[in-house]
């Protein structure tokens, strides 16, 4: 059956379906006028100093093209819009040098990173305008992708609008043995997908009505590393695609229009124990995931997404779009065979702490309330929970809403233990930091709290949509 004939809850819930391409709404491709080529996040490795790797970034605003021609007022992190690809090695001892060159405060959280609470970038460490923050800690990382945000309490979905958002790259030895693509925009690519909307001025306002704060702000151009229609060209005959969901508010399922296969090989907090083969992949705002994709036979690949908002799934999606066209430099012999296995995946840790139910509400009736967790909006001077240090955890996400939630967790990497009673898919069965719920669902995650106690300051634990996080969705909790 054509993912068109689909209710939109019966794709979401479906996580691992394989469904046909639906058809381009807008009908032909823009391609041809308009294509630029791919430009990459610049690769960032640091400087040495004192036996850590320093990392100097600063807030700054700016002005973009994304139309020939015509400026766009927009904020970035060492460059107009978003920010650089920080490249570091697992175990490496960072300084993260934060300069905010606006007029206004603002926080960088570094989303998926396990580090001290005082370090997080969260609410509870503004930036001050004109002020540095220098926060310093160990990268506790597997190989993987994570990224850095804006977390200014009531300003995170403004800030990441306009451009406040970069990847981290994670080596480690593990990773680096296996035979994968990893040379940096040969093989190797960091895409980061958004949608924006643009007035007949050129600019992208932030403007929240009342359906976006329902449904997340969500726009109907497509960018891709603050590009809209580019190409990609490359001569391997296989490449690896870093994809992060940067939206505000957009879920995706990513898919080719040619319908073909790929492999996802990892996901949020790193490399899954086996490839797993996919014609769709969705992503909520705020998840990471590598793709393998073969294009020995030199055909054009076309990336598309089915777009789904927050609002409720019984509504259909809110259609196709075009992100990017890849091209191969011509047919070559195929890639090597997929390694059987890629990383040492640990059993699901054995609970030795508490069961926390975290409901995820509105208040009043239909869609039109305030969010909730357990009966409460988020209170900056309210501690929600105290987790003890050497827990492990079972947390139960309850949505209890007409709408999505993709929650995000502070702190550390999870396991999914189960939807509904049902283990997870493939796909979701490695170390992840966002997980999506749909209305009426019950996910239980598996999480431990080894190390970084600290009684005063908290983590963070909300919807990835960010308006849902920003009208208070959201809730902390500390380390003891």
């Amino acid at each position: 059956m054509s993912g068109l004939h689909l209710s939109r809850r019966r794709t979401l819930l479906g996580l691992g379906a394989a469904l046909a391409a639906p058809v381009l709404l807008r009908g032909q491709s823009v391609w041809a006028a308009t294509a630029r080529p791919l430009v990459l996040p610049a690769l960032d490795h640091g400087r040495r100093e004192g036996g850590r790797r320093v990392f100097d970034l600063t807030v700054a605003r700016g002005q973009t093209e994304f139309f020939s021609g015509h400026a766009t007022d927009t904020v970035g992190i060492n460059a107009p819009f978003l920010g650089p690809v920080l490249a570091a090695k697992a175990g490496d001892a960072l300084r993260m040098n934060v300069t905010n060159a606006l007029t206004e405060p603002t926080a960088l959280h570094w989303h998926g990173l396990h580090l001290p609470a005082a370090a997080d970038g969260g609410p509870h460490q503004p930036i001050a305008a004109g002020a540095i923050w220098s926060p310093e800690f160990t990268l506790k990382q597997k190989a993987g992708n994570f990224w850095f945000h804006a977390h200014h309490h009531r300003f995170t979905g403004a800030h990441v609008w306009s451009g406040l958002a970069g990847m981290i790259r994670v080596d480690d030895d593990e990773e680096a043995a296996l035979p994968l693509p990893r040379t940096y925009g040969e093989d190797d690519f960091t895409l980061i997908l958004q949608d924006r909307s643009f007035d007949a001025a050129y600019q992208m306002p932030y403007t929240v009505d009342m359906h976006a704060r329902m449904a997340g702000l969500q726009g109907d151009r497509m960018l891709v590393n603050g590009q809209i229609a580019p190409f990609l060209e490359t001569a391997a005959p296989r490449i690896r695609l870093r994809i992060l969901n940067g939206a505000n508010g957009t879920v995706y399922r990513l898919h080719f229009a040619d319908g073909r296969r790929f492999h996802q090989i990892a996901s949020d907090g790193g490399l899954l124990a086996a490839p797993v083969a996919l014609t769709d992949a969705l992503m909520a705002p705020g998840e990471r995931a590598d793709y393998l994709l073969e294009l020995h036979d030199g055909e054009t690949a076309l990336l598309r997404a089915e777009l789904f908002g927050a609002e409720s799934p019984f509504a259909g999606s809110n259609g196709v779009r075009d992100f990017m066209e890849i091209r191969p430099r011509g047919a070559r012999p195929p890639a090597p065979a997929l390694p059987v296995h890629l990383a040492e995946m640990a059993p699901v840790a054995k609970q030795t702490g508490e069961t926390r139910t975290l409901a995820l509400a509105m208040t009043g009736a239909g869609l039109m309330g305030d969010f909730t967790i357990n009966g409460a909006q988020f209170d900056h001077q309210r501690i929600d929970f105290a987790v003890p240090m050497g827990a492990v955890e079972t947390w139960v996400f309850e949505n209890n809403t007409q709408m999505l939630h993709p929650m995000h967790i502070h702190d550390v990497q999870f396991r999914i233990i189960a939807r509904n009673g049902q283990p997870p898919a493939r796909r979701e069965a490695g170390l992840k930091d966002v997980v999506l719920t749909s209305p009426g669902e019950k996910v239980e995650l598996r999480l431990a709290f080894n190390d970084y106690a600290d009684p005063i300051m908290p983590y963070m634990f909300h919807c990835h949509i960010l308006e849902h996080e920003d009208a208070g969705m959201m809730g902390q909790f500390t380390v003891v």
